[in-house]
Protein backbone atom coordinates (compact mmCIF):
# COMPACT_ATOMS: atom_id res chain seq x y z
CA UNK A 1 0.00 0.00 0.00
CA UNK A 2 1.14 3.50 -0.67
CA UNK A 3 0.81 6.01 2.15
CA UNK A 4 1.71 9.65 2.44
CA UNK A 5 3.15 11.14 5.58
CA UNK A 6 4.69 14.45 6.45
CA UNK A 7 7.71 13.39 8.47
CA UNK A 8 9.71 16.06 10.25
CA UNK A 9 8.19 18.65 7.92
CA UNK A 10 8.89 16.77 4.67
CA UNK A 11 6.22 15.13 2.51
CA UNK A 12 7.04 11.45 2.06
CA UNK A 13 5.39 8.64 0.08
CA UNK A 14 5.99 5.10 1.23
CA UNK A 15 5.11 1.69 -0.12
CA UNK A 16 4.41 -0.48 2.92
CA UNK A 17 2.79 -3.81 3.61
CA UNK A 18 -0.58 -3.44 5.36
CA UNK A 19 0.90 -4.90 8.57
CA UNK A 20 3.92 -2.57 8.73
CA UNK A 21 4.21 -0.89 12.10
CA UNK A 22 4.81 2.84 12.14
CA UNK A 23 8.12 2.33 13.95
CA UNK A 24 9.26 -0.01 11.17
CA UNK A 25 8.22 2.44 8.46
CA UNK A 26 10.22 5.18 10.16
CA UNK A 27 13.30 3.08 10.84
CA UNK A 28 13.45 0.76 7.83
CA UNK A 29 11.76 2.72 5.06
CA UNK A 30 12.94 6.22 6.00
CA UNK A 31 16.16 5.49 7.89
CA UNK A 32 15.07 7.46 10.96
CA UNK A 33 16.69 5.21 13.53
CA UNK A 34 16.41 7.63 16.46
CA UNK A 35 13.02 6.08 17.17
CA UNK A 36 13.97 2.95 19.08
CA UNK A 37 12.31 -0.45 19.35
CA UNK A 38 12.51 -1.61 22.92
CA UNK A 39 9.76 -3.98 23.93
CA UNK A 40 7.44 -4.39 20.92
CA UNK A 41 4.47 -4.19 23.30
CA UNK A 42 4.09 -0.42 23.94
CA UNK A 43 5.36 -0.80 27.49
CA UNK A 44 8.73 0.97 27.40
CA UNK A 45 8.10 4.15 25.39
CA UNK A 46 11.38 4.01 23.44
CA UNK A 47 9.38 4.25 20.21
CA UNK A 48 7.46 7.42 21.13
CA UNK A 49 6.87 9.90 18.29
CA UNK A 50 4.40 12.70 17.74
CA UNK A 51 1.56 12.14 15.29
CA UNK A 52 -0.46 15.24 14.50
CA UNK A 53 1.05 16.86 17.58
CA UNK A 54 0.33 14.08 20.10
CA UNK A 55 2.77 11.55 21.54
CA UNK A 56 2.08 7.95 20.59
CA UNK A 57 3.99 4.70 20.85
CA UNK A 58 4.81 3.80 17.27
CA UNK A 59 5.46 0.10 17.92
CA UNK A 60 1.79 -0.77 18.31
CA UNK A 61 0.19 1.18 15.50
CA UNK A 62 0.17 0.46 11.79
CA UNK A 63 1.74 2.90 9.37
CA UNK A 64 -1.37 2.78 7.16
CA UNK A 65 -3.46 4.08 10.07
CA UNK A 66 -1.56 7.35 9.81
CA UNK A 67 -1.91 7.97 6.08
CA UNK A 68 -1.92 11.74 5.63
CA UNK A 69 -0.62 12.43 9.14
CA UNK A 70 2.19 14.69 10.30
CA UNK A 71 4.83 12.68 12.18
CA UNK A 72 7.66 14.16 14.20
CA UNK A 73 10.53 11.97 15.32
CA UNK A 74 13.47 12.83 17.56
CA UNK A 75 15.41 13.75 14.41
CA UNK A 76 12.85 16.48 13.73
CA UNK A 77 13.09 18.16 17.13
CA UNK A 78 16.26 20.20 16.50
CA UNK A 79 16.14 23.25 14.25
CA UNK A 80 17.50 23.16 10.71
CA UNK A 81 20.81 24.64 11.86
CA UNK A 82 21.21 21.86 14.46
CA UNK A 83 20.17 23.85 17.53
CA UNK A 84 18.68 21.44 20.01
CA UNK A 85 15.06 21.71 21.07
CA UNK A 86 14.88 23.17 24.61
CA UNK A 87 13.91 19.76 25.97
CA UNK A 88 16.88 18.08 24.30
CA UNK A 89 19.16 20.75 25.76
CA UNK A 90 17.60 20.24 29.20
CA UNK A 91 18.26 16.48 29.06
CA UNK A 92 21.88 17.23 28.19
CA UNK A 93 22.28 19.94 30.85
CA UNK A 94 20.61 17.92 33.61
CA UNK A 95 22.33 14.64 32.72
CA UNK A 96 18.91 13.08 32.10
CA UNK A 97 20.44 10.17 30.23
CA UNK A 98 23.06 7.51 30.65
CA UNK A 99 23.03 4.80 28.00
CA UNK A 100 20.71 6.93 25.85
CA UNK A 101 18.45 4.14 24.64
CA UNK A 102 15.29 5.54 26.25
CA UNK A 103 16.22 9.18 25.67
CA UNK A 104 14.50 9.79 22.31
CA UNK A 105 11.21 8.42 23.63
CA UNK A 106 11.63 10.29 26.91
CA UNK A 107 12.25 13.58 25.10
CA UNK A 108 9.25 13.08 22.82
CA UNK A 109 7.02 12.23 25.78
CA UNK A 110 8.40 15.13 27.83
CA UNK A 111 7.64 17.64 25.07
CA UNK A 112 4.10 16.29 24.83
CA UNK A 113 3.65 16.51 28.61
CA UNK A 114 4.84 20.12 28.67
CA UNK A 115 2.64 21.12 25.75
CA UNK A 116 -0.44 19.60 27.37
CA UNK A 117 0.43 20.67 30.95
CA UNK A 118 2.74 23.70 30.82
CA UNK A 119 2.81 24.03 34.61
CA UNK A 120 3.08 20.36 35.56
CA UNK A 121 4.33 19.67 39.06
CA UNK A 122 7.06 17.16 39.82
CA UNK A 123 4.50 14.54 40.80
CA UNK A 124 2.49 15.17 37.62
CA UNK A 125 5.65 14.82 35.53
CA UNK A 126 6.53 11.56 37.26
CA UNK A 127 3.03 10.22 36.69
CA UNK A 128 3.00 11.29 33.04
CA UNK A 129 6.34 9.56 32.42
CA UNK A 130 5.08 6.22 33.75
CA UNK A 131 4.81 4.86 30.20
CA UNK A 132 8.52 5.43 29.55
CA UNK A 133 11.03 3.08 31.13
CA UNK A 134 14.65 3.83 31.92
CA UNK A 135 16.93 1.20 33.39
CA UNK A 136 19.90 3.49 34.06
CA UNK A 137 19.12 6.87 35.57
CA UNK A 138 16.75 6.38 38.48
CA UNK A 139 14.56 9.08 36.89
CA UNK A 140 15.61 11.96 39.18
CA UNK A 141 17.68 13.70 36.51
CA UNK A 142 15.03 12.96 33.90
CA UNK A 143 12.42 14.72 36.03
CA UNK A 144 14.81 17.66 36.54
CA UNK A 145 15.36 17.79 32.79
CA UNK A 146 11.61 17.86 32.11
CA UNK A 147 11.21 20.65 34.66
CA UNK A 148 14.01 22.67 33.04
CA UNK A 149 12.69 21.97 29.55
CA UNK A 150 9.21 22.98 30.69
CA UNK A 151 10.53 26.36 31.83
CA UNK A 152 12.46 26.86 28.59
CA UNK A 153 9.42 25.97 26.49
CA UNK A 154 7.12 28.38 28.38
Amino acid sequence: MQIRLTVNGQARSLDVAPNTLLVSALRQHLGLTGTHVGCDTAQCGACTVHVNGQAIKSCNTLAVQHNGAAVTTIEGMATADGTMHPMQAAFKDCHGLQCGFCTPGMVMSAVDICQRHPNASESEIREALEGNLCRCTGYQNIVRAVQQGQQAMA
